[in-house]
């Protein structure tokens, strides 16, 4: 993979991560594709209206937000991202506290990339 793409998308990825601990929706409109379809740990769809609808009205709240354990892979336009979540707060009324797999897949919009599909699921603490 291209080092400049690799450092771009880890810097999105940081930006990315930052904007969810800080529910930042303006930045996180920038990040998110309009289409964006993500799987969550429970098997619902969600949009990205849904998404910055949660941030917005506080729904989602999150007090800790780490990752580890990047692994990137290029494909054709799209950068593909599995990395490792640790995560404390509050997502939709539900207390969270543990570590989820990310996977998101990346791709460029005159010259900004944005999320445009991921998926993750939980961890097991053993």
């Amino acid at each position: 993979m291209d080092t400049n793409y690799e450092q771009q998308i880890m810097d999105c990825e940081q930006c990315l991560l930052e904007a969810m601990k800080t529910s930042n929706v303006e930045l996180l409109d920038q990040l998110l594709h309009d289409d964006l379809l993500f799987n969550g740990p429970t098997g619902e769809t969600a949009t990205k209206a849904i998404d910055l609808a949660n941030y917005r009205s506080g729904n989602i709240n999150l007090q800790m937000v780490e990752s580890s354990d990047h692994r990137l892979s290029a494909i054709g336009n799209d950068v593909v991202v599995a990395v490792t979540v640790e995560i404390k707060g509050n997502y939709l009324g539900q207390v969270i506290d543990g570590k989820y797999r990310y996977l998101r897949v990346w791709q460029q919009f005159d010259s900004h990339w944005k999320v445009i599909a991921g998926s993750v699921v939980a961890l097991s603490s053993s």
